[in-house]
């Protein structure tokens, strides 16, 4: 490495790269293309990566998008393509679609606009945020469609400030704890004296009835609600989800497409070159000939309707014994000489007490839910049905490690109406909305499936299934039931544990920070800490 470059080639690399000399740099040259042609242009070569760029990139400002061209478009290198990274926000776009979007588990991660610390009670131009489905409002249904989400936007507004002075009253602040500057203890909010400690804690107690608020109120809103989110992934990634929204049978989804498209040619377009030419094309027509002979196969072979929501059933898991087998020769696997098949039958012999002894001492070793579990955990799997609020559903969907089939969004499963709702007497209005849904979308199915979607409320119950390992199952579970989370969920990762917990309950020791408690206010001690760590200058 030392005398590799001379003092004018050391000079032009700083420009690209955090430095000339260590053997540990970062790629700070500015064009996407360069930075993933030299990552894979590394793997092909001897030369050091910093000789490459000298030699082969500096004088030719085109080489990324030729050796793109050459290694992913000729070569079928489809690996090369997670080398380009890019980052995409796209705004106003309805549920649906952002659910469709964030299907896409592996190489693409997420940031939605929260329900919980956003209001959607603005308009823009007169109008509530919520998406004007092209086919509808060509149709005889136009009406009724902008009656029906104008009246949910409405009524939720309407009830946003009674609902909020709702909690204030229930949970008044001057029964609530705060921290005193002057001596680090809590005390009750009339026992502060100093004034940055009153106003501090009266952004905390605003914030935190605000987001409770919110929470009880959002199964109004209709699917079509918009919202933003922001995409950060690699090439190959975003080149599948632009062939699945190409491919979709609504005309939002297909929009989006072209426009995502046309933004990652600005920046990683060699990357998503193929999603749009003849590759692209050819799995399109793959991805509809799947939808089309899965939904001929569910036609001819339909199953009667099941229960009404909520529902969290676990309907498939193996014998304890199997499981714990599996994990415990997992664990010793690593420090043997053997094979896996003759591990497994040495554990096997094993007494089930010095088995279930191996899982204690690993779930001891955990001291906080970010103390994840080891991957022999991963050999357990569980599927679970579940029938929970679309509001609900649209948390649970971000967890990727997972499989998550899900169906067509309906108004056929029931809704739910929070105590707090019926306490502030918004209940009879909360169900014309509901009604209402339910009638239109009823009377749009028949000929507009997918688009009947944008008109169910969040309170509507949705289908969905589940499959998941044990140490997946770990972190879901202690996740979402943190007492920060939404009530909803809650519920539903709680019922998970339980039933682990009485499927296997040996293995399922390693789920140690389960939080099986109820919170009147959810968001109370962690806008607690968010405000101290504000007041340390630790964020803005």
């Amino acid at each position: 490495m030392e005398g590799e470059f001379t003092s004018s080639e050391k000079e032009i690399l700083r420009k690209h790269f955090s430095n000339a000399d260590d053997p540990v740099f970062a790629i700070i040259t500015p064009r996407q293309v360069d930075r993933g042609a030299l990552m894979s242009r590394y793997s092909r070569t001897d030369k050091s990566m910093r000789r490459i760029f000298l030699d082969e990139f500096l004088a030719n400002e085109n080489r990324g998008e030729e050796f793109y061209n050459k290694v992913l478009i000729e070569y079928g290198d489809d690996s090369v393509a997670e080398l380009g990274i890019a980052q995409v926000a796209v705004e106003g776009i309805s549920n649906i679609a952002v659910k469709k979007i964030e299907d896409r588990r592996i190489g693409l991660s997420y940031l939605e606009k929260s329900s919980r610390y956003v209001a959607w009670d603005k308009k823009v131009n007169g109008q509530f945020k919520f998406y004007r489905e092209p086919w509808i409002m060509e149709s005889k249904f136009a009406d009724s469609y902008l009656q029906c989400c104008n009246m949910d936007f409405e009524v939720y507004s309407k009830w946003i400030q009674p609902m909020i002075n709702y909690i204030r009253e229930k949970e008044p602040i001057d029964v609530l704890r705060f921290k005193e500057s002057a001596t680090g203890k809590e005390v009750v909010f009339s026992g502060l004296r100093d004034e940055a400690d009153i106003k501090s804690a009266t952004a905390i107690y605003n914030a935190t009835t605000k987001a409770k608020a919110l929470d009880v109120l959002r199964g109004l809103l209709p699917a079509s609600t918009l919202t933003n989110v922001g995409i950060t992934g690699n090439g190959r990634a975003f080149e599948y989800l632009l062939t699945i929204l190409f491919s979709s049978g609504l005309q939002e989804e297909r929009e989006l497409a072209q426009k995502i498209k046309a933004e990652l040619d600005t920046t990683i377009g060699s990357f998503v070159r193929r999603a749009s030419d003849r590759y692209g094309r050819a799995m399109q027509k793959y991805l509809t000939s799947l939808e089309k002979t899965s939904s001929s196969f569910a036609k001819k072979h339909r199953i009667s309707e099941g229960p009404a929501g909520p529902l969290v059933r676990l309907v498939e898991y193996e014998p304890e014994t199997k499981a714990l087998d599996k994990i415990v020769a997992a664990i010793l696997y690593e420090h043997q000489s053997a094979g896996y098949g003759t591990v497994v039958a040495n554990v096997k012999k094993m007494g089930r007490q010095d088995k279930a002894k191996i899982i204690r001492v690993f779930a001891r070793l955990r001291q906080n839910r970010r103390q994840r579990p080891p991957r022999p955990f991963e050999m357990a799997h569980y599927t679970f049905d579940v029938i929970g609020n679309f509001g609900m559903f649209r948390d649970l969907h971000r967890h990727r490690v997972l499989t998550l089939e899900r169906q067509l969004l309906t108004a056929d499963h029931g809704y739910a109406i929070p105590g707090e709702v019926k306490e502030i007497g918004a209940d009879r209005e909360f169900r014309e909305c509901m009604d209402a849904s339910k009638n239109l979308f009823d009377s749009m199915r028949s000929k507009l499936a997918r688009q009947a979607q944008y008109v169910v409320n969040f309170a509507y119950n949705y289908p969905f299934f589940v499959h998941l390992n044990l140490r997946e199952a770990c972190h879901l579970i202690e996740l979402r039931t943190i007492p920060q989370g939404h009530q909803d969920y809650r519920a539903v990762a709680q019922k998970m544990f339980l039933a682990i917990k009485k499927a296997h309950p040996n293995i399922s020791q390693i789920i140690r920070f389960a939080d099986m408690n109820t919170y009147g206010l959810e968001r109370f001690e962690s806008e607690k800490r968010i405000e101290e760590k504000r007041k340390a200058g630790k964020i803005l």
